[in-house]
């Protein structure tokens, strides 16, 4: 299993790799990847971090790309819906995809001490979920699995 956000990597190649990935991945398949899209999707990636709606909102009504709140959700709608961005139910907050425009189901680890959050890899339909949904003649479509701890740096840091 390979996790994403809690290693350190090369930043901007990172930001360069995904969005370069969604632009040709919505092309190919006939999506509108618009500026405001486009904004929105390359601030939760400069963060590395899941970021409520309202605060993507406050970037968008600083850099005059719009300041109603219908203007993020949609946005948000779009990477979400097209696998390029995750929302994290336990923050209700959103987080660009570690692998965008790829078929996975992604679990996150998310630090209880700082927020950070780091997407792995998984396949519901394997393991214990897997077996018993197999067990009661049950398809998995979709399975949201998020796991709270401390990141590598809480683990290290001394309490407070």
């Amino acid at each position: 299993m390979e996790s994403i956000g809690f290693a350190p990597h090369n930043h901007s190649n990172c930001i360069q790799d995904c969005i370069a990935a969604v632009d040709s991945h919505c092309r190919l398949n006939g999506l509108q990847f618009t500026p405001v899209r486009r904004r929105v999707l390359e601030i939760l990636l400069q963060e590395h971090r899941a970021m409520g709606a309202y605060e993507i909102l406050d970037r968008l009504r600083e850099e005059g790309l719009g300041s109603q709140p219908p203007v993020a959700y949609r946005a948000l709608d779009f990477l979400v819906k097209n696998g390029f961005a995750h929302k994290i139910e336990r923050l209700n907050a959103f987080i660009a995809c570690a692998h965008p425009g790829e078929n996975h189901a992604a679990s996150f680890l998310i630090c209880r001490a700082c927020d950070a959050v780091a997407e792995t890899r998984r396949e519901p339909s394997q393991g214990q979920l897997g077996q018993a949904a197999r067990e009661a003649g049950f398809v998995i479509e979709r399975a949201v699995v998020e796991a709270e701890g401390l990141c590598p740096k809480c683990q290290q840091e001394p309490p407070a």
